[in-house]
């Protein structure tokens, strides 16, 4: 059987300027990277504000598992599976950062014969739009460092700056440093420590930017730290805000790529679910949605993270109004959150399954929160006996749910139909979502709705630290932004090891943080860390290049 990355590698592609004339995109428009890769204007979204919007279809999963639940997979093979169903369609993704690749997941660009491409390319460097976010934030890094060590005329508090540093990578050792060290010349001896870039902020803002006015304007307001007196320090006290928008003149532009089907997707943007808003950029999926019919729209991680902060923090934004959810699962997902090894998943067990059903059935509940039909895509492997199937099948069908077997890392499209007729059907219902929470309500009151009717929490315990921080911020005016949760992608607590459908706890919200450029509050629940560590056996041990400039290992 051929790895991802030699299904990749054998793939005829359409030179990429075929691929945009199919959409519709003019030349001058076009900013080409190679044969396959382009950037396409965002002011190219001007020229279409006329035409009328296709219909967004969400994808999202239940909730991760070392063995991995396809969902970048299955958003491809949909996409696919519609274009062999007639329809105009289109699929929009988030950027792979290089931590993840060298780290546990290995790439993020699909897999089998459901990929985009070029995968290599793409899950490393790629168009350099990350590399630019980290140029961005650091810029600011050294700037306010500058501004500390040239006389501190805005008499920020040392103690009191939030900005890190950034880096995309997976390094432990760089979390907590300290800076200045050396003597006088070299600054002001300070505490701080780096974040993984698709962390960063200014991530965040550039998936949520209109353009680059509403990009400069959202990183002119970026706090940065407090002064001795406790007023806020922002990046336009800095007058920083200029240089980093210049850094990110050619990220803002969507990049268009293709599928091994040679299907339009963008793969613009890349923040973490589980610690930032989690979907590619709101440019990528409106321009998406004029060009095509359909825009297929993948969310971070599961339910209880991409998806509810897709609709409670991007579709109010952006004024999005999705017409389908599809839920990702597969029988060995479920098979761990009954509480089977790693080991042992590819082996029938019917008890292990009804136990792990919990989850599914957990995120059928999120999910309804919204008002939105959803389909439930089970996403089969060869280990997969009938008996397992007929068992989500028939659980599937008590909660009167749709559900489509899919095969599309085996076939592509074409195994993907019927998971697409049944998301066709689902869009034909014609529902309106709704957001999980009023904005006017206070910030704990928001925590306490999505800790409840989302996470199944009794209720939401704070550090000292952390309700001080909430008072605070509600008395400087951010009370009405929304909420983005920051916990761990592995159960729908705040504790990892909780699997399945965890009950009778309580979240534990120990820091609250202000990201008032991306126009958020953050909470951050539990031992979720912004810089990641490497695992014992990093993906990296098993990435290689020939001399012949051909990649391996990449997955």
């Amino acid at each position: 059987m051929l790895s991802d990355i030699e299904i990749a590698q054998r793939s005829k592609l359409k030179p990429i300027l075929e691929i945009a004339k199919e959409l519709g995109i003019p030349n001058e428009y076009l900013f080409p990277y190679g044969h396959y890769k382009a950037k396409v204007d965002v002011n190219f979204l001007k020229k279409l504000e006329d035409r009328p919007d296709g219909k967004l279809i969400l994808v999202t999963a239940t909730t991760p598992t070392p063995a991995g639940e396809g969902k970048t997979t299955t958003t491809v093979g949909l996409t696919q599976a519609l274009v062999k169903l007639g329809k105009k369609a289109m699929l929009c993704l988030r950027e792979p950062s290089l931590g993840p690749c060298f780290g546990v997941k290995g790439g993020a660009a699909g897999g089998g014969y459901s990929q985009v491409l070029p995968m290599e390319e793409i899950n490393l460097h790629f168009t350099g739009d990350i590399h630019a976010v980290e140029s961005a934030h650091n810029l600011l890094a050294a700037l306010l460092d500058n501004h500390l060590h040239q006389g501190n005329a805005l008499n920020i508090d040392p103690r009191e700056i939030t900005w890190r540093r950034a880096m995309d990578m997976n390094e432990r050792a760089l979390r907590n440093i300290v800076i200045g060290l050396g003597g006088k010349a070299n600054g002001v001896p300070r505490e701080s420590g780096f974040d993984i870039t698709v962390a960063s902020e200014v991530m965040a803002i550039l998936c949520l930017s209109k353009d680059i006015s509403d990009l400069k304007e959202r990183l002119s307001n970026i706090v940065v730290g407090y002064t001795t007196k406790g007023d806020m320090v922002k990046v336009k006290d800095l007058k920083a805000q200029g240089a980093m928008a210049a850094l990110l003149k050619e990220a803002i532009n969507p990049n268009l790529v293709q599928t091994i089907e040679h299907v339009p997707a963008f793969v613009h943007g890349g923040p973490f679910a589980n610690i930032a808003h989690g979907t590619n950029s709101i440019v990528a999926t409106k321009m998406a949605l004029k060009l095509r019919d359909y825009a297929v729209v993948e969310a971070g991680f599961a339910s209880d993270l991409g998806a509810e902060k897709f609709f409670d923090i991007v579709c109010r934004l952006a004024g999005l109004s999705p017409s389908a959810v599809v839920l990702v699962t597969t029988i060995r997902a479920l098979k761990h959150h009954g509480g089977v090894s790693k080991e042992a998943l590819s082996q029938e067990n019917l008890q292990a399954l009804a136990l792990g059903l919990e989850n599914l059935e957990a995120h059928l509940d999120i999910l309804s929160n919204f008002g939105l039909p959803v389909v439930i895509a089970l996403n089969k492997f060869s280990s997969d006996t009938e008996k397992e199937v007929n068992m989500v099948r028939e659980a599937a069908e008590k909660r009167g749910a749709r559900i489509a077997l899919s095969e599309v890392w085996e076939k592509g499209g074409e195994g993907g139909l019927e998971l697409a007729r049944e998301v066709l059907a689902a869009t034909e219902e014609n529902k309106t979502y709704k957001p999980l929470y009023d904005l006017d309500l206070p910030l704990r009151e928001k925590i306490k709705t999505i800790a409840t009717k989302i996470y199944g929490a009794d209720d939401v315990e704070y550090t000292p630290q952390a309700l001080s921080t909430v008072k605070d911020l509600e008395e400087r005016g951010f009370g009405k932004l929304p909420v983005c949760m920051a916990k761990t992608q592995l159960s729908i607590s705040d504790d990892p090891k909780k699997l399945g459908r965890p009950k009778n706890y309580k979240i534990n919200v120990r820091e609250i943080r202000i990201s008032a450029g991306a126009g958020f509050v953050v909470a951050i629940c539990g031992n979720i860390m912004t810089m990641p560590g490497l695992p014992k056996k990093p993906a990296a041990e098993s990435i290689d290049i020939d001399s012949d400039g051909n990649i391996t290992g990449l997955f």
